[in-house]
């Protein structure tokens, strides 16, 4: 069993850094400006041969209103309780600030282990830092560098015990839950039993929630998992990370990817700005079934169209949600205007479901999630050789191919090369001749007979023979 790690500390103290440290790559987003973390970030590190489950949290403020920093207080808390471990960060060159002090009260009022990390501290000018956090009273400080890697060693040192009593509790050494003062760690908060397993074995469906910012994505997330995972509010562009939630929905995985809010390029500011987009970029080009979702007052404006666009030529599934359908006016005709602008705008997705819901009152959460399990079901879909090659037939004789200089096309022969997405090759005279439109009459025609709406299909055109031809 891997051990629950929640990284926490006030803002810029390095923590995201850590995080990406431990996950041995760069999955939260790092940047000079405090506050860049959110939301709270999950993934799985490592630590010689401890195995780690990474919890990436906000900078803590000390406030208890109606603000962003209120909420992202309450995610960190939340993270604090999901752990079994607490790794508090201080500035080691800034030393001991009252929010730490603030901070550290709060830590021993909620029962769970802590560890004291002094980070950045590389150098001389950290030297007293790390003496005052002794000051903390939270134990000896181990001082690192998450930057450079300094300090690793002291570190796992300090996570091994942990790791031990958890590694007995999953041995089954007790029937009882264990707890840190049993082990000898501690003040007898208990450590984390077992927690639910994964919701299926085989590898989750990789689905990305997408769209511009304040469309409703993480609002949506909320309302599938039933929980306030992740961070939502009036406020434009919250999320920064993608962020990954691993979900079950009829027997089925699925990992939930949140990303932030793709503006149009002109009105991208800052770097900041510009790693969140990046972010969201991989994060498509991660996901197997991307979710465009949209505010049903502005839906498939030219941002929407731009998001869309990207998602067909990365090769993945498009789905069109129409977030807050509650809020629509006469939905039946709003509907039918938005069906007919979609068809008009991008006739490249044809095809493509277009699903209404409403976080607020639950409405469509089914039909958007059955959406998703179609579509992912097309985007593998294999079709057979001799299947295709009837179509292929009875879609010449229907329209038969242009003459280029007196010449005529033909097609010869056509088979599936791969799935993820559907990619067929089309064995053809004079190939590179073939007109864009009626390469698009064979794409639309494929998905129309094989029934995969939604879907990108991609056809390589190829001069060659028939492989066939001389059978008989």
């Amino acid at each position: 069993m891997s051990l629950k790690l929640a990284i926490v500390g006030r803002p810029n103290v390095g923590k995201s850094t850590l995080f990406n440290r431990l996950a041995g790559k760069k999955l939260a987003i790092v940047h000079d400006l405090p506050g860049v973390t959110r939301d709270r970030k999950e993934a799985s590190g490592r630590l010689g041969d401890l195995e780690l489950s990474l919890i990436d949290t906000a900078g803590f403020e000390d406030v208890s209103d109606e603000s962003l920093e209120a909420r992202m207080r309450a995610q960190t808390h939340a993270a604090i309780e999901d752990a079994d471990v607490a790794l508090f960060l201080i500035d080691a060159r800034v030393g001991v600030t009252p929010l730490d002090e603030r901070f550290a009260d709060i830590l021993r009022r909620a029962g769970k282990p802590v560890i004291l990390g002094a980070n950045k501290a590389e150098g001389r000018a950290s030297e007293s830092g790390v003496l005052e956090a002794y000051g903390l009273g939270l134990g000896e400080p181990v001082a690192i560098s998450a930057e450079h890697g300094e300090g690793m060693g002291d570190l796992y040192a300090a996570l091994a015990p942990f790791a031990d009593a958890l590694s007995a509790l999953d041995d089954g050494v007790s029937d009882e839950a264990v707890t840190v003062e049993e082990a000898g760690l501690g003040d007898g908060a208990p450590l984390e039993g077992a927690r639910p397993a994964p919701a299926a074995n085989r590898k989750p469906i990789m689905l990305a929630v997408v769209g511009r910012p304040n469309a409703g994505k993480s609002t949506l997330i909320n309302a599938l998992i039933g929980a306030d995972r992740l961070l939502t509010g009036p406020e434009a562009g919250i999320t920064r990370d993608s962020i990954a939630v691993d979900f079950a929905w009829r027997d089925k995985a699925f990992r939930l990817v949140d990303t932030a809010g793709m503006r149009r390029k002109a009105r991208v500011e800052g770097s900041l700005e510009h790693l969140s987009v990046a972010d969201t970029i991989r994060a498509i080009r991660f996901a197997e079934v991307c979710a465009l979702v949209m505010d049903e007052t502005e839906a498939f404006e030219k941002q929407d169209l731009t998001i869309a666009d990207l998602i067909l030529r990365e090769g993945r599934a498009l789905i069109f949600v129409l977030a807050k359908w509650d809020q629509a006016e006469d939905p039946g005709a709003r509907f039918k205007e938005l069906k007919e602008r979609a068809l008009e705008a991008l006739p490249q997705a044809r095809g493509a479901p277009i699903v209404r819901v409403s976080a607020f009152t639950s409405y469509g959460l089914d039909a958007f999630m059955e959406a998703v399990s179609s579509a992912h079901t097309d985007w593998n879909a294999r079709i057979k050789t001799p299947d295709l090659n009837r179509w292929m037939r009875h879609a010449i004789e229907k329209h038969p191919p242009p003459a280029v200089d007196g010449r005529r096309i033909k097609p010869k022969y056509i088979a599936q090369v791969k799935a993820r997405p559907p990619t067929f090759v089309l064995i053809s005279s004079r190939a590179t001749e073939m007109p864009e439109h009626y390469r698009r009459y064979l794409i639309n025609g494929i998905r129309e007979a094989f029934d995969m709406p939604g879907v990108p299909i991609r056809l390589i055109v190829k001069a060659g023979k028939n492989p066939y031809a001389d059978e008989n």
